[in-house]
């Protein structure tokens, strides 16, 4: 059985672009992200989902529950999908981190670099594509939406199309994106990449 899942990056907050959030409690949606959040609910009200997975941080929750309401599912936390821990570097801006050298280590090797007391991005590719795998068990050819973080779904992403995890800046997955990739036995495929919803 194939299943599909709908692997939607969390919706803008004011902080995008300009701090590191990580795993920092308090960061929610403005009021872009949350006309974002709406219109992704009326994107995927016709997709048959059996379940709405979310990230247990705030702006992927708030993005998550209007998604959840419109498809009449209970939203679940899904622990596996939350941000990368990114230690001593959480809450730093990255003109901040401009000066760091192993932030400079970090975007040119991820496949061999640990943020300060944080996760590698191998370690996360793990913990996501594990997640998968088990709801492809539980979700038999029934489609799931997965509310996460950007680096997490480009750790799936890479795992599922064969790509080293060095190559994570050679597509953008930008906010409020929803990446479609469905997995079976015989493999799996990704047939959409970043797609924003316009408004």
């Amino acid at each position: 059985m194939t299943t599909t899942f709908f692997l939607v990056r969390h919706a803008a907050h004011d902080r995008v672009g300009t701090v590191l959030c990580g795993r920092m409690p308090g960061v929610s949606l403005g009021s872009v992200g949350k006309a974002q959040a709406e219109r992704l609910s009326e994107r995927l009200a016709n997709e048959s989902v059996a379940a709405v997975l979310t990230s247990p941080l705030e702006r992927a929750r708030e993005t998550a529950e209007p998604i959840a309401a419109r498809i009449g599912r209970p939203l679940e936390i899904c622990e596996p999908i939350v941000e990368i821990e990114f230690g001593g570097w959480s809450g730093m801006s990255f003109d901040e981190l401009t000066h760091v050298p192993l932030w400079k280590q970090w975007n040119s090797a991820r496949s061999v670099t640990r943020p300060p007391d944080g996760e590698t991005m191998l370690e996360v590719q793990a913990r996501i594509v594990g997640a998968m795998e088990q709801m492809r068990k539980t979700y038999s050819g029934r489609p799931v939406v997965l509310v996460s973080h950007c680096d997490v779904i480009k750790a799936a992403l890479l795992y599922y199309l064969g790509m080293p995890i060095d190559a994570y800046g050679r597509f953008d997955i930008d906010p409020a994106s929803i990446s479609t990739v469905t997995v079976a036995d015989w493999g799996a495929k990704v047939l959409r990449l970043n797609e924003v919803v316009a408004a």
